[in-house]
């Protein structure tokens, strides 16, 4: 079984995959310092609900773009399910060529959608990821990455919103009540900006890109938030909340997975 671990800015994800299916997805709030231990003792009940225990994970894959969580999240799978994790990062064999300035900079998030949606889906098609930031990749017809668009996700515009006006309250995210975009209060009228606007970003860019590329591309929505989305516009082909996750999976099969080297024991009886 491989433990997979999507660790964003907003939550990570771990999911187990048997080599068949997916026998569980349980996300957790983000928190770099939260330690192993910590992980450990919350995973760990999830899995035995599920009738995984720890011995059965035979390897790890991690894939974040919070570099102060890895040191906890490799410790996790180095000292509760003795392995050690392979690491998605823009060196390994992704099976593509990434058509980058510089490759490394890239968030291996969006690798990761590129690769999962090219192989499931086939190309050439845009990702759009509603996470912290709202991105848009693309992946030409042989699964090439050629780069993308980042944009403030919908998360961050409305507490922006709410922080930086003072007489605007916090509101939550939602398709307005009604069709009609010109709201009669203030919450309506700030869902109706936030749904309609972000619609219209949503479908200036893929419009945007098509014109670029010259010629038509197969649009995927990942994230949270895609399926909300998906209720505004026409634009998407496919919905895919497992995108990432999948992924991480195929590239940990076309990568060798690290072996786990055991330190001596620093530990003294005392």
């Amino acid at each position: 079984m491989l433990l997979v671990i999507d660790a964003g800015n907003t939550n990570v994800v771990f999911a187990v995959h048997d080599g068949e299916k997916w026998r569980g997805v349980w996300r957790i709030t983000m928190q770099a310092q939260r330690t192993s231990d910590e992980y450990a003792v919350w995973l760990l009940a999830l899995l035995k609900m599920q009738g995984i225990a720890a011995e059965d994970i035979e390897g790890a894959v991690i894939g974040t773009v919070v570099p102060a969580a890895l040191y906890h999240l490799r410790t996790l799978c180095r000292q509760w399910f003795s392995v050690e994790p392979l690491l998605a990062s823009a060196r390994l064999d992704w099976g593509f060529s990434i058509k980058m300035d510089n490759p490394d900079e890239v968030g291996v998030d969006r690798l990761l959608n590129g690769l999962a949606a090219h192989h499931l889906y086939g190309g050439p098609l845009t990702v759009i990821d509603f996470g912290t930031a709202t991105t848009f990749d693309v992946v030409d017809a042989e699964g090439s990455y050629c780069g993308g668009v980042i944009a403030p996700g919908i998360n961050l515009s409305v507490e922006a919103l709410h922080q930086a006006a003072a007489r605007l309250p916090r509101i939550g995210i939602g398709r307005p009540a009604v069709d009609s975009v010109i709201g009669r209060n203030t919450v309506t009228a700030m869902r109706s900006g936030v749904f309609w606007g972000y619609v219209g970003l949503i479908e200036g860019i893929v419009e945007r890109i098509r014109q670029e590329v010259g010629q038509t591309m197969k649009v995927l929505a990942t994230g949270g938030l895609a399926p909300l989305f998906s209720e505004g516009t026409t634009v998407f082909d496919h919905v895919d909340s497992m995108l990432t996750l999948n992924g991480l999976r195929i590239l940990a099969g076309r990568n060798p997975l690290p072996r786990l080297t055991i330190e001596k024991d620093f530990l003294t009886e005392g």
